[in-house]
């Protein structure tokens, strides 16, 4: 089932408002409540309360409200003894290797369940250098919600915006590219999650379907900043000078050593002593902070890289095809003329 976000989600959460369940897409899903609410704590009708400075009897937290020493509630607390429900995160743990299949330009949801059902751990959806729309990629992610491989994306920024959006929209891996500073990882870390680690906004979306994760052991919202996976791209000389700090933000799960952009950065290429210094550089401040390490396929053999970028889905079809077709690729048969013949 194709979900069109969040228009659907919205219009069906909204049909079944009268039978309205804490997993529900629709935040706003509560207008049954009207008039039958109570409010003893509510603050006298046209008077001061000086809520701002006065707690409630029975409050936690006493004095003026201030940011800086609230103690943090446990309504959203995970259940005791919660168990990881994202296999990739559990595969993290474990330090077993992961893999990241690419879904670089198709916005085609058949292309993308495709990929996510061909045996990689997670999909990694371009959002940083693809023109697709985040409307795109809920269509996608929301026509094969529990295949194999769990919806990741690759945002373009350390933006709220970005990251909310994904995961809104049910993402489970998050890579956030270029990190530059200490300050631009805890922004990414920070729309991540939810409080008390984060500042994500419980605005509901597709991932708090039942469809998604609406209804893992737990519920979504007490148990996904125990299963989300936030991965941050260490790809230039900033970043690199940074990357001990950034690695040990709590809430980051593994550094990538971005190996294209670490060349365009630095101007050095693989195998170049200063080009191999950075990723090294970058490898130490993952091992010192006790983070997963990340990189391209390609270097899977590379000592204590244990995740990894896969290429897009059109070289994914390429190799498929040319084992599928073993000798008898491109052995098409060549007219004397018109556009098939032989180019002179």
């Amino acid at each position: 089932m194709v979900f069109r976000f969040p228009l659907l989600i919205a219009a069906v959460a909204l049909s079944a408002a009268a039978q309205t369940t804490p997993s529900t897409a629709d935040p706003y899903a509560n207008n049954p409540d009207a008039g039958k609410l109570k409010f003893p704590l509510a603050a006298p009708a046209g008077k001061d309360s000086d809520a701002i400075n006065k707690a409630l009897p029975g409050g936690v937290n006493q004095g003026p409200v201030n940011l800086k020493t609230w103690k943090y509630g446990h309504a959203w607390d995970a259940p005791a003894n919660a168990k990881i429900w994202n296999p990739v995160k559990l595969k993290l743990m474990r330090g077993e290797k992961v893999t990241g299949g690419t879904v670089f330009s198709s916005d085609s949801p058949e292309t993308y369940c495709a990929m996510a059902n061909a045996g990689y751990d997670f999909i990694w959806t371009e959002m940083q250098h693809d023109s697709r729309d985040w409307e795109a990629v809920g269509r996608m992610w929301a026509a094969c919600p529990h295949a194999k491989a769990v919806p990741g994306v690759r945002v373009a920024y350390t933006d709220e915006r970005e990251i909310q959006h994904a995961m809104d929209l049910g993402a489970l891996v998050i890579v956030v590219p270029t990190i530059r500073s200490v300050e631009e990882g805890i922004a990414a870390r920070n729309w991540t999650y939810f409080p008390p680690l984060g500042k994500r906004s419980r605005g509901g979306g597709q991932a708090f379907d039942p469809a998604f994760w609406g209804n893992v052991p737990g519920g979504y919202r007490e148990t996904i900043n125990d299963n989300v996976v936030l991965i941050e791209m260490i790809e230039t000389l900033d970043g690199v000078q940074d990357a001990r700090k950034i690695a040990a933000i709590p809430g980051v799960d593994a550094i990538f050593a971005a190996s294209g952009d670490l060349g365009n950065f630095s101007g050095y290429k693989q195998g170049d002593p200063d080009y191999e210094r950075l990723i090294n550089a970058v490898h130490d401040a993952a091992l010192a902070a006790g983070k997963r390490l990340c990189g391209p396929f390609s270097w899977r053999d590379r000592p204590d890289f244990t995740c990894f970028q896969n290429a897009s889905e059109t070289a994914a079809i390429a190799r498929g095809v040319a084992a599928e077709l073993g000798p008898l690729k491109d052995t098409q048969a060549k007219p004397e003329v018109g556009p098939y013949a032989p180019k002179k």
